[in-house]
């Protein structure tokens, strides 16, 4: 008996030894996990407090690093895209020409390119014929014209117009077929007629206003509202000239054949050149110095209130009375412009400019280099800007409401019809102020005129003025500067209606001087 109790015992000492054994590592590790988590703690509220060099240093570096960025990133938004260099001036030889002509009208249009092309390689380009002429194979020096090709074949082109005639599609793929001739140095394709007459200095003056390298589309529009409502107000006219940037006649020789056959049933050459453009986005930019001239009759009235901008061109010259009413031909007249008031001071050709001489109480109008209007009474600068009717539409039943700009008769009343007076010479005089240019108008009058009758109490100017004398400093930067019309001063005229015999009157045109403006006459 005693032996079974001594077992007992014995178990349940080594179940309390396995316990003792099992909960002093579990209290070891409890404890060493306890004093691991403090020291841990107290380490981290010591490095907050009291960080060392090297965290220092690190945050101080990446905070200088962000700090730098911030300030350029800052700075490139604060500085502007870095415009592109800025080009040299274009010159005539930056500009090649593109001139459509017909072989039947050949031997009589291209006097008019011999008025204003300048020959022996100082202007370049081509006259775009359908067939060969007589001066296909003459030297460019001897015929005074630009070099002449043969246009391609364009039979396959479909056009559908019933009225129209295929020639259109010829001359609307001139430009492109010029920039194919691969010419260095080109920044601008610039068209026209063969009895378009350009004036290349103040074309120039327009390009200089433009960037070449981007894509540009320069012209304008026809003087007839109909024609721009049949055709289109964004269209440049071609007669009237137009000009095309380098990187616009790129994209137009690569896409314009098929451009062409997409628009069978247009009209013109104008219009199909308008509808590639309108694919390509690029909108007509109108300038008011091309002159398509849609009208017949005389330019007088046109001319004599031309834009404040300079003159580029003049169309359909053969269509209308010549320039000047005493020229032997129309040509002629043409050229009287370029040996005179073109060299003198290509600028200011046909700039108005309006005065008053206070002591015949006469209306005085410049068109410097063409026309001297001086008409009794006073009127306003508002009309005298405005073009007389001394011209027809080109729809010869539309009257003057069918213009694309104001007009106004002649005279409001017979007693101020106005005495014209055309120029017959220009020349260059020295003096102590420097050079200046004298330019002469003479008295026209048609065969068989009469002057209305009239009773007011002012002189006739065309009984007692028959030559006027303009005086004008030549002015090569006048489009440098905001538009604004001269002004002119008469210097002197016939006292009391020119009884004393003095029938000349002498007229100063320059840059207005302050304060100085077309004053009304007691206004």
């Amino acid at each position: 008996m005693k032996g079974g109790g001594g077992g007992k015992e014995t178990l349940t000492a080594s179940f309390l030894r396995f316990l003792l054994l099992l909960l002093l590592p579990l209290t070891a590790l409890y404890f060493f996990y306890t004093l691991h988590l403090l020291l841990t703690s107290a380490s981290s509220a010591a490095s907050n407090c009291a960080p060392d060099a090297a965290s220092v240093s690190r945050v101080s570096a990446n905070l200088t690093a962000a700090t730098a960025s911030a300030s350029t990133a800052a700075a490139e938004k604060q500085l502007p895209p870095s415009p592109l260099a800025v080009p040299s001036a274009t010159t005539l030889q930056h500009v090649v020409f593109g001139i459509a002509a017909s072989s039947r009208f050949w031997d009589k249009r291209k006097e008019y390119i011999k008025v204003w092309w300048r020959p022996r390689g100082a202007m370049r380009g081509y006259v775009w014929l359908d067939r060969e002429v007589r001066e296909s194979n003459m030297s460019t020096a001897r015929t005074g014209l630009p070099a002449i090709r043969i246009s391609s074949d364009t039979s396959a082109f479909p056009y559908t117009h019933r009225r129209g005639h295929r020639s259109a599609i010829r001359i609307s793929r001139i430009v492109s077929e010029t920039f194919r001739l691969g010419l260095p140095g080109v920044r601008w394709f610039v068209m026209g007629d063969d009895d378009t007459v350009f004036f290349p200095d103040n074309l120039l003056t327009v390009l200089n206003k433009f960037d070449h390298r981007q894509p540009y589309y320069i012209g304008s529009l026809s003087e007839s509202h109909l024609q721009n409502i049949y055709f289109s107000y964004g269209m440049a006219y071609g007669g009237g000239g137009f000009a095309i940037s380098r990187p616009l006649a790129e994209a137009l020789a690569r896409m314009q054949d098929g451009c062409l056959r997409r628009y069978p049933a247009l009209y013109g050459s104008d219009d199909r050149i308008q509808a590639c453009m309108a694919e390509l986005g690029v909108p007509l930019t109108k300038h008011p110095g091309f002159h398509q001239y849609d009208v017949y009759g005389d330019l007088l009235g046109l001319l004599a209130s031309h834009p404040v901008a300079p003159i580029v061109t003049l169309h359909h010259l053969d269509v209308v009375k010549p320039l000047f009413p005493d020229a032997r031909s129309r040509p002629a007249a043409v050229r009287r412009l370029f040996d005179g008031p073109v060299k003198l001071d290509t600028a200011g050709l046909m700039q108005q400019s309006i005065c008053y001489d206070g002591a015949n109480r006469w209306t005085v109008s410049v068109a410097w280099g063409f026309t001297v209007l001086v008409a009794r009474g006073i009127m306003s600068p508002r009309e005298m800007e405005m073009p007389a009717r001394t011209f027809l539409n080109w729809y010869r039943r539309a009257d003057y409401t069918a213009y694309a700009f104001n007009t106004r008769p002649m005279a409001r009343s017979p007693c101020q019809k106005p005495a014209v007076y055309y120029m017959s010479s220009a020349r260059r005089q020295a003096g102590r102020g420097g050079e200046t240019t004298v330019t002469r108008y003479e008295r026209w009058r048609h065969p068989n005129e009469t002057r209305p009758a009239c009773r007011w109490d002012i002189a006739d100017p065309d009984a007692h003025l028959d030559h006027i004398v303009v005086l004008k400093k030549p002015d090569p930067g006048l489009w440098d500067r905001s538009p604004r019309r001269n002004c002119c001063r008469v210097v002197s005229s016939p006292k009391d209606g020119g009884e004393n015999g003095e029938k000349t009157m002498t007229i100063d045109v320059g840059v207005c001087r302050e304060g100085e403006f077309s004053q009304v006459a007691g206004a």
